[in-house]
């Protein structure tokens, strides 16, 4: 079984990351209120993921746009994303702060902006549907959407491990391990739009 999906969904998404907006986020919230906020999140992670997988080329066909294309213009963002991380900055983290402020004050903050766009951005979505691409099986398909299980899980436990989390790694801790992720996501970024590119000019491939 190929574990290249997972590993670039754990490092865009990188839950540890986000634990410090978390934190932010639920502020004053009781331990049941919290606790919500954590399942939510990680669904609607979940969600996300399990639906660029399912129908996600389906989208791509409907505009018309060709998977060679999406591999380039995903890998750049994903390059973007990955330099992103090397500055100790979450891959996903893009909303504004009038996003921020706006979200705050609605009665659930879970999907927006802890699920998207902190967690499972445009980024993560352009993953899923390029190795949704690759995925020829059955089996693989469904592994992909497995992997999306995996990532709730993760979020879930990142999340509602918190507070420990952030006291025992502190923000330098949390900064090391955005760049390690950074670093693996850049070379993973490389392949994809190296993939895209053959494909659009196969002179390129010698």
């Amino acid at each position: 079984m190929d574990f290249k999906p997972l590993i670039t969904l754990l490092a865009i998404v990188n839950p540890l990351a986000i634990v410090p907006f978390f934190i932010h986020y639920t502020q004053g919230f009781s331990r049941k209120q919290r606790r919500r906020t954590v399942m939510i999140s990680a669904f609607s992670a979940f969600a996300v993921i399990a639906t660029c997988a399912v129908i996600g080329l389906q989208i791509l066909e409907f505009f018309s746009i060709s998977l060679a294309s999406f591999q380039v213009g995903g890998g750049m963002l994903l390059l973007t994303s990955a330099l992103s991380m090397l500055n100790a900055r979450p891959a996903e983290a893009k909303a504004t702060e009038q996003e921020v402020s706006d979200a705050s004050s609605r009665a659930s903050i879970a999907v927006v902006p802890l699920a998207i766009p902190l967690l499972t951005g445009p980024a993560t979505m352009s993953t899923v549907v390029i190795y949704a691409d690759q995925a020829k099986t059955f089996f693989q398909h469904a592994a992909l959407v497995g992997y999306g299980v995996v990532i709730a899980l993760a979020t879930a436990i990142c999340f509602a491990l918190a507070e420990p989390i952030a006291r025992f790694l502190g923000q330098t801790g949390i900064n090391v391990m955005t760049r390690l992720m950074g670093l693996i996501l850049a070379a993973l970024s490389v392949e994809v739009m190296a993939t895209g590119l053959v494909k659009l000019f196969p002179a390129l491939a010698g």
